[in-house]
């Protein structure tokens, strides 16, 4: 027997060297072989060897034992996995034993194995197990390392006896329930966790636990022979799994650690070496990316019948039955049908259950039974199917029911019946978006603004946007908002203008559907135009009425209007969290109600408009105590330019800082609290100089603040009257009030100092601009007066960016007369009123155009 302190004299570099080379082996062979199954199993019989011969090699006494728990307990080993052990303890284990199993585990870490341990008797698991979901799920698939038969045994009997497999199950499925939540119930954003997110391997694993409780059997070859799935089930979720279980090795060997996670850092090379290749229209990335999606949504469409079979096995009482019409009934909260060849018979069946399931909100889906019928039935939906006038109705009614679009079209696209009965829609599942600026594939995005627009109706949800609701409360017919969100970005993915193509596929699919051609017109129409209505707010002035007298020959009337404005709100809702904010919804919200008045008012004189706009600054003023003559001396030196694009609230606001000293030889700097909430309003007002914006620019991106929307004016008598609106940075915690002192005391202390522009900052590239790259975009063209130069400018946002493009326009002496600023997520998307003598010179414009774009590739 090896002395008690062999352990602290242990060497651990030819055990170090020893499980590397066999891990460089394996990797290896895998890299010719891609055998992800066979990979998972060596990996796991060589940590068996290992730990094996160490143990041996320590000479613990035959009641101190070696147990695999965990993925490990189950033979599955990733590259970089975690080692989950038991050390089985006797129950009187002395001082000694323990301390030398404590030196053991410190070794196993210095030979380079991540090792999760516990140290514990047989009561003491028991114990745990009994009060510990977690550590019974380990348990439960617990294997022999070295350990006595009788002693293993011993526990796996135990555990099972002690084991409430109902009480399992349940704790299983609320785990799984919460896991999803995480992930906000989406299986397909950009970044997906292969291990944790829904339809990840996790997924399976938690029906391999509770099928083992239930004692259905531990492989999907034994689930198949239980009853619990069919052999071809069997064979689609084998194939699924291996798909996860080759990208997971796959982020483990790259890494070069434990990841699970599909991050943009990885999916290029992954997708090289699982051998994907560009094509025309999909990067490699995408296309792997597409792989994975189409494997995930089958463990979701199994995962449903594999746990309800398995639950139904521990459940011997049967609820009542509640009979829904002469074809289907419910039972536990499921939607069953009589007779399981019904959706092979009929297949206008497949729609009715979704419309049931719509109808009756107590049901919680499909009976397992059921749902492998519809599932097996999807071949039957084809052109004749799609073409029948029954069929069509039934979608139209699930299109304009009073609830339950979300959750409907949710599962019809789980279980691959939207894709069918929508061909178009079939194309774009699983489709990635590189556009910087969505975080999920095409379909979930769609589906997320379905459910945005849905949203809005719900009286719940009232107070989120109160405006949208109101809206949609009046509007007839809202399902043909659901049909424009739906198709608003189905022609993506196939080349060319998706909102074009779009157009079509919705105009062929409303006339199919027998809708009047009004309404017809009206879902096209949306489509084309989703993306109108936040380019107008975004990148031009809401407030000139010339925009405004555009954008209402646009729309043409309030119906049109209102559609778009509801769709617009719900499509860039559905993009990204970070996309949305007060900012951009005050924006539209102003258009909206701007271009509304126009509608209803007319055509009526600029001087009028201008007259309303200056009056109620008036009434503003009046109200903070001005008097009626108070705001002449300043206003003399604004003409109409300043007028058209400041409204209401920014005049008042300006005259009352300015109104008592319009010709200051202090710089003056004043800011306050966005109407919004989301921002600071910030004037500026100055003598005129070189350079004014540029340091301005670069003093906000040295304050993080990011900048919103610009306004650049210069008075008659020389003076610039700039406003802007920035974004409080980003987890700052001191309160507006602070912000506000600070930032009006260092700005007006950089503009007396007439400090040099410092040279742009430079800061490290967001992962998904790095490795997704966006050529950037410069269009300098006349506007439609001829006055000025419209600059739109493209590119992936950095730090420093602005900084970057006032130092070529500086250099060129090109002035900035106004600039919205629009960041989608990682995608800027700035526009700038300019003029300057290089302009108008084809040669000199060519110039400057050639070098904006090379200074925003640096």
């Amino acid at each position: 027997m090896t002395h008690p302190d062999a352990t602290a004299r242990f060497d651990p570099a030819p055990w170090r060297k020893r499980l590397a080379d066999g891990r460089q082996h394996l990797r290896d062979i895998h890299g010719r072989s891609r055998d992800v199954e066979r990979l998972l199993a060596d990996h796991s019989d060589l940590v068996d060897r290992v730990l094996r011969d160490l143990w041996a090699s320590c000479g613990f006494a035959g009641d101190v034992s070696l147990v695999a728990v965990g993925g490990y307990g189950r033979g599955e080993v990733y590259p970089y996995s975690d080692i989950d052990i038991l050390i089985l303890l006797p129950d009187a284990a002395d001082a000694e034993v323990l301390a030398k199993v404590e030196r053991l585990i410190g070794l196993f870490w210095d030979i380079g194995l991540d090792v999760g341990h516990s140290t514990r008797t047989l009561a003491e698991c028991l114990e745990e197990a009994e009060r510990d979901l977690t550590v019974q799920t380990t348990l439960l698939e617990a294997r022999p390392l070295s350990c006595e038969p009788a002693r293993f045994e011993a526990l796996r009997s135990q555990l099972h006896v002690q084991m409430d497999p109902l009480r399992f199950v349940e704790g299983k499925l609320l785990e799984q329930e919460q896991r999803h939540s995480r992930f906000h119930g989406v299986a397909y954003n950009l970044e997906p966790n292969v291990k944790e997110s829904p339809g990840g391997l996790r997924d399976l694993q938690t029906v391999i636990w509770i099928a083992n409780a239930s004692g259905a059997g531990t492989t999907w070859r034994e689930l198949a022979q239980h009853g619990i799935l069919s052999a071809a089930e069997a064979r689609q979720i084998h194939r699924a799994e291996r798909v996860l279980q080759a990208l997971r090795s796959g982020l483990h060997y790259l890494a070069g650690r434990r990841e699970d996670r599909l991050l943009f850092d990885l999916q290029n090379q992954l997708a090289r070496e699982a051998g994907f290749e560009d094509s025309k229209l999909q990067r490699a990335s995408e296309r792997l990316m597409q792989n994975y999606y189409r494997a995930a949504r089958t463990v979701l469409q199994l995962n449903d019948i594999l746990l309800q079979n398995l639950r139904g096995r521990l459940i011997s009482v049967l609820a009542p039955v509640e009979v829904l019409n002469e074809r289907f009934f419910s039972r536990n909260n499921l939607l069953l049908a009589r007779d399981l060849d019904l959706f092979q018979k009929d297949p206008s069946a497949i729609l009715e259950a979704f419309l049931l399931l719509q109808r009756h909100s107590s049901l919680t889906g499909l009976g397992a039974k059921t749902l492998r019928s519809l599932w097996n039935a999807r071949g039957k939906i084809n052109a004749e199917f799609r073409a029948n006038p029954a069929n069509q109705r039934l979608f139209m009614e699930i299109m304009a029911a009073p609830r339950g679009q979300t959750r409907v079209l949710r599962r019809m696209n789980l279980y691959g019946i939207l894709g069918r009965y929508i061909p178009a829609f079939g194309k774009i599942v699983g489709l990635m978006q590189h556009d910087l600026f969505h975080v999920y594939t095409v379909d979930e995005h769609i589906l997320m603004v379905v459910r945005n627009l849905r949203r809005f109706a719900v009286p719940e949800f009232t107070h989120e946007y109160p405006l949208c609701s109101k809206l949609i409360e009046d509007f007839k017919k809202p399902e043909l908002l659901y049909l424009a969100g739906l198709f608003h970005d189905i022609g993506k993915g196939r080349g060319g203008d998706h909102s074009a193509l779009g157009k079509v596929d919705a105009y062929e699919f409303c006339q199919q559907h027998q809708l009047p051609e009004e309404d017809c017109a009206l879902v096209s129409w949306l489509v084309e135009h989703h993306l109108t209505m936040s380019s107008v707010a975004q990148k031009q002035d809401v407030y000139d009425p010339e925009v405004i007298e555009n954008f209402a020959k646009l729309v043409v009337d309030q119906r049109h209007l209102t559609a778009l404005y509801l769709v617009t709100v719900g499509d860039i809702r559905g993009t990204s969290p970070k996309v949305w904010n007060n900012w951009k919804a005050k924006l539209l919200e102003d258009l909206f109600h701007a271009t509304s008045r126009r509608l209803s008012a007319g055509q009526y004189s600029l001087v009028t408009y201008l007259e309303e706009r200056q009056a109620e600054a008036q009434a503003l003023l009046r109200y903070y105590g001005l008097g009626d003559d108070a705001h002449k001396t300043l206003w003399k030196q604004l003409d109409t330019v300043y007028f058209m694009r400041h409204d209401a609230r920014e005049i008042a606001w300006h005259t009352r800082a300015l109104y008592w000293r319009p010709e200051t030889d202090e710089p003056v700097v004043k800011a306050k609290l966005s109407d919004d909430g989301a921002g600071l309003q910030v004037l500026v007002y100055v003598k005129d100089q070189a350079q004014l914006f540029a340091r301005l620019c670069s003093f906000f991106e040295r304050s993080r603040y990011s900048i919103g929307e610009a306004k650049i004016y210069t008075t008659r008598h020389g003076y610039a009257l700039d406003s802007f609106y920035v974004f409080i940075p980003e987890n700052s915690e001191e309160h507006y009030r602070d912000l506000i002192a600070l930032l009006e005391f260092e700005l007006t202390h950089r503009l007396k100092q007439q400090t040099p522009v410092e040279p742009p900052m430079t800061g490290r590239l967001s992962r998904q601009l790095k490795y997704f790259p966006l050529a950037p975009q410069v269009n300098i063209r006349t506007d439609d007066k001829q006055n000025y130069y419209v600059m739109s400018i493209i590119a992936g946002d950095r730090p420093g960016l602005l900084s970057r493009i006032t130092s070529i326009l500086s250099a060129w002496q090109i002035s900035i007369h106004s600039a919205k600023i629009s960041t989608l997520g990682e995608r800027a998307e700035d526009t700038f009123l300019v003029t300057g003598p290089a302009l108008s010179d084809s040669k000199r414009l060519v110039q400057v155009e050639k070098e904006l774009l090379d200074v925003l590739r640096t």
